[in-house]
């Protein structure tokens, strides 16, 4: 048995990664300072012997013996980490060096969740893990942006000075039960404003792309790349679909049979114009593409909204 840290554990990856790690047999300490995770994420596990859940912000150091870190903490969506955008910086940064101090005392395998915003509004396209982006540094989602790169960059700095076992993957659009109603993401934001009967908002002219991971997929590519010893990453992990806003709302209307209608916003500041990843190298060292079709999981997706709303 494993003894394994999930930082931002109630989070929406995060509470579908505890299930797995809990399911493999592990013992999963769970820690979220509970800002955009929900105890109602890992309600179902706090009557496991196994699984323990402490609130605690990881931009302040925290101890625990531990094999294996996965490090998800941090807002994802921009209304969320754009409301205290030195708080997301903090925790990207802060966050990340906390960790790896903690996985150098222990001795132990850190993994870090990256981004598909590494990449910015991309000039290469789909994206390879060699392509080194296209970010504002000073724009209105730079705290993210650039908040992952230089995680990403500590996290090598590790490896490479101090001998830290390192995993990095860069996670493209995910989505699945679990994600909060308020989030701001297209797919939850959609699909709430479908089952409302409320007006789609598609930010531009709705020609923009995006990839969509439904999360039981992620989880898996997420779990080999932490098995895997003989490779540190970057790894990209997302659905290679590709689909426009349009297109993905059309999807929405379909599955849920709304009535609501398509409204146009003016597009938010740097904004990517479109989003696909390149998966060669998780089909290669991970063995690993994901499975679920976007109709499948917007059905499940669609399923649990249904039931919260």
């Amino acid at each position: 048995m494993k003894r394994v840290l999930v930082t931002g554990g109630a989070g929406f990856v995060g509470s579908h990664l505890c299930d797995r790690l809990i399911k493999e047999g592990n013992h999963v300490i769970c820690l979220d300072n509970l800002f955009t995770g929900r105890k109602t994420n890992i309600e179902h596990l706090l009557s496991e012997p196994n699984f323990e859940f402490v609130e605690h912000d990881i931009v302040e150091p925290f101890e625990a013996d531990v094999d294996q870190i996965y490090n998800l903490a941090c807002p994802a969506s921009p209304p969320f980490y754009q409301e205290d955008m030195v708080a997301t910086a903090k925790i990207c940064f802060l966050g990340a060096l906390n960790m790896l101090e903690l996985a150098k005392k222990n001795n132990a395998r850190i993994l870090q969740a990256s981004t598909s915003e590494v990449y910015g509004d991309p000039e290469m396209h789909p994206q390879k893990e060699s392509y080194r982006g296209c970010v504002n540094p000073v724009g209105i989602r730079s705290c993210y942006d650039e908040g992952k790169r230089v995680a990403e960059t500590l996290f090598f700095s590790y490896h490479l000075q101090r001998d830290v076992d390192i995993r990095i993957i860069r996670i493209f659009n995910t989505y699945g039960p679990r994600m909060n109603p308020d989030d701001g993401r297209v797919v939850s934001n959609f699909i709430v404003e479908a089952l409302k009967g409320e007006d789609i908002t598609i930010y531009g002219d709705g020609s923009q792309t995006r990839s969509f991971c439904y999360v039981d997929d992620l989880v898996e590519g997420i779990y080999r790349m932490m098995e895997n010893d003989d490779f540190c990453g970057p790894v990209n992990l997302g659905n290679p679909g590709e689909f426009t806003m349009i297109e993905l709302a059309e999807k929405v209307l379909k599955l849920t049979d709304s009535k609501s209608k398509l409204i146009h916003c003016p597009l938010p500041g740097d904004d990517p114009t479109k989003r696909r990843p390149d998966i060669s190298l998780a089909k290669e060292k991970l063995g690993w593409q994901p499975e679920i079709k976007l109709d499948e999981g917007l059905v499940k997706t669609i399923e649990y909204f249904r039931s919260v709303i």
